[in-house]
């Protein structure tokens, strides 16, 4: 049941089901090749994490996440992710220092090749890792579930014309700041980070349903 929750939690926040799609079990045991109980199984886990709405008589549907709900956890990461920088910053052996370093070299060549797809994938790596190295595992828990919820929008910001040079330049100095060991500097390039995806978000109009 665990990788079937892993598989379709991936479906979900990679926009193969979109916000406000419903979920067929059916069609799920036939994708995951697994039977109805797994399904169902999956399904109510992905409820407790607020990917998937499941009404009575109405079936499973992906949950849909307002403009106004992405800026509040997008503002909740901030403060989560901020901590997590710091500590990434005095706990990164020099591996994972030069780890780091790496994947914004990776980084910065995707935005280069205008490689949007790459650049995402890099993103989440990098975040992930920092989460990782951190060791504070409440708050890397806590991270991981609001990157969830927030997936739609988190892949929308990401293909926005221009964003990727953006963010990359953000990345750098939360890594740089990593790399020296700067606690105060990384969580105040963290905040500066995620402070510029609240601004962009509060530029966007909610779509129509």
């Amino acid at each position: 049941m665990g990788d079937v929750s892993e598989q379709l939690r991936n479906d979900i926040v990679t926009g193969r089901f979109p916000p406000g799609e419903r979920l067929v079990e059916l069609q799920l045991t036939e994708r995951y090749g697994v039977g109805r109980a797994a399904v169902r199984s999956a399904i109510v886990e992905l409820s407790t994490e607020g990917l998937v709405e499941h009404e009575t008589n109405r079936g499973a549907t992906v949950r849909r996440v307002s403009l106004a709900s992405a800026i509040e956890i997008a503002e909740a990461r901030s403060v989560l992710e901020g901590l997590l920088a710091r500590r990434a910053a005095e706990r990164a052996t020099s591996a994972e220092r030069d780890e780091l370093t790496t994947i914004v070299a990776e980084m910065r060549t995707a935005v280069s090749a205008d490689r949007q797809t790459d650049y995402s994938e890099l993103n989440r790596a990098l975040h992930r890792r920092i989460r990782e190295i951190s060791g504070h595992s409440t708050a890397a828990e806590l991270v991981a579930n609001l990157l969830d919820r927030g997936a739609h929008h988190r892949y929308r910001l990401a293909m926005v014309p221009g964003r990727s040079a953006d963010s990359v330049v953000e990345h750098a100095a939360i890594v740089e700041a990593i790399v020296a060991g700067d606690g105060d500097r990384a969580a105040t390039a963290m905040h500066a980070h995620l402070g510029s995806v609240q601004a962009a978000l509060r530029t966007w109009v909610e779509p129509s349903p």
